[in-house]
């Protein structure tokens, strides 16, 4: 075996709630704002829903054996806040407490350690009715849903993260009008940046005051970025970039301000931010969870937006394109990775999500030879191997994702998943990428 891990790596897979389990409006689960989103016209690219999705909501003991007998050690879920708290606070839904009780149990008896997000994008509509993120008061929101799961799986679940990407939450949902929920407001995406950071601190509070079992962290989408070319121009729109969709989280995060730079540039869309408030970001965790997908080549552009930039995925020769069109650059995630070191000290990182969506063509019986994403896999995790070789903190890692889902406003025509799913009949299929990642995961390492 070529590339070994370190012996207590965890290995795993994720998902999201809304993007498997269906049941949208089942057993007192109320909506959310991707509910909302994705029943008007021409939000999503086929004009899906994930009403049903994966079914998982129904069909959870089997994935979980599937888990089980793909070997893998940790699961990375999300909980549907509507489906615990319809309204988004206040009274509790037991059945849909009792869905991620049963969940957690599951996984459990499987020896498959519970990574549980508490904000992966489907939050109450009723809240963004009253207000939404950019309303201070979501902050105590977030705090009292927090709690509320806390309190009834804190004794089982293993990693508990606040957020999932909390930049394309912000920014795709509230600038670019892209994903739920649908606005066009660049103030707006700053200012619940900033209420995301101080929700996410209010939950670490609580849960540190709770004594809790377990780990909690914040799982961030984070590019590599390098300037198009030497010029100063490049180079100055390339740290803007970075600023605004890396340091905008990790500065406050780490090192308890905002980028200056960043703040000068946005000006009036900076956000309003109280006395007390950087304080409360720096609230130590236990781990960061990172996101990887791409490395992005920025030059100045007259015509580039608010940041006067031009972003373009790095193509390394060979790779051609995905079903997403992202660029695919394995090196870019050392480079991450050794940057963060570099900048925060020796943070605990999990890579939380890492993977791509290929064309996949099913035989007869619905396997599918998926050999590009498993050449993919295998180059990113020797990505990660060679960042853990030069001091980085990884400690464990998460392919995206288990299942072919509901890809948010590409609906199902990407498919991501290491398992293959007829939507038609709920069929699960194992792909290629699945048996090799099998064999990763029993022998904790690869041949190089």
């Amino acid at each position: 075996m070529g590339i070994r891990f370190p012996e207590s790596f965890l290995w795993g897979a994720a998902a999201a709630a809304h993007q498997i389990e269906g049941a949208w409006n089942e057993d007192g689960k109320g909506p959310s704002i991707w509910d909302h989103f994705a029943h008007r016209r021409h939000t999503i690219l086929d004009g899906a829903t994930a009403d049903v999705a994966c079914d998982h909501y129904h069909r959870m003991p089997q994935d979980v054996a599937l888990m089980k007998e793909l070997g893998m050690r940790t699961y990375r879920f999300s909980i549907s806040w509507p489906r615990v708290l319809p309204q988004g606070r206040g009274r509790v839904n037991p059945t849909g407490l009792d869905f991620y009780d049963r969940l957690v149990d599951e996984l459990r008896k499987a020896d498959i350690l519970p990574n549980a997000t508490l904000h992966h994008w489907d939050f109450p509509q009723a809240l963004h009715e009253a207000g939404g993120w950019q309303n201070r008061e979501s902050v105590e929101w977030f705090a009292e849903y927090a709690r509320v799961m806390f309190d009834r799986l804190g004794d089982r679940v293993s990693f508990w993260s606040t957020h999932n990407e909390p930049w394309v939450f912000a920014f795709m949902g509230y600038a670019q009008a892209d994903f739920a929920p649908g606005l066009a407001d660049y103030s707006a995406a700053y200012q619940v940046s900033h209420h995301l950071l101080l929700s996410h601190a209010r939950a670490v509070q609580i849960f540190r005051q709770g004594g809790y079992k377990g780990k909690i962290g914040i799982v961030l989408s984070l590019s590599h970025y390098q300037p198009a070319s030497r010029a100063e121009a490049d180079r100055a729109a390339c740290q803007r970039a970075y600023e605004n969709g890396v340091a905008l989280f990790t500065d406050p995060l780490f090192r308890g301000r905002y980028p200056e730079g960043l703040f000068e540039w946005i000006g009036p869309h900076a956000p309003r931010i109280a006395n007390g408030d950087l304080d409360l970001i720096q609230e130590p965790i236990d781990f960061l969870g990172v996101n990887y997908y791409f490395t992005q080549a920025v030059a100045f552009a007259q015509h580039g937006g608010h940041l006067k930039a031009a972003t373009e995925q790095v193509r390394d020769r060979g790779w051609g394109r995905t079903e997403m069109d992202w660029g695919v650059h394995p090196a870019g995630l050392t480079d991450l990775l050794v940057d963060l070191k570099r900048r925060y000290g020796d943070l605990p990182i999990y890579i939380t999500e890492n993977g791509v969506a290929v064309k996949d063509v099913p035989d007869r019986k619905g396997f599918v030879d998926d050999r590009k994403r498993v050449r993919y896999l295998k180059a990113h995790l020797r990505a990660m191997w060679e960042a853990i070789q030069k001091g980085v903190d990884v400690r464990g890692y998460y392919v995206w994702s288990l299942l072919d889902n509901f890809e948010w406003a590409h609906g199902y025509l990407p498919r991501f998943g290491i398992v293959r799913v007829n939507y038609r009949t709920q069929e699960r299929v194992p792909k290629q990428s699945a048996r090799w990642y099998s064999q990763v995961m029993a022998h904790n390492g690869m041949e190089d």
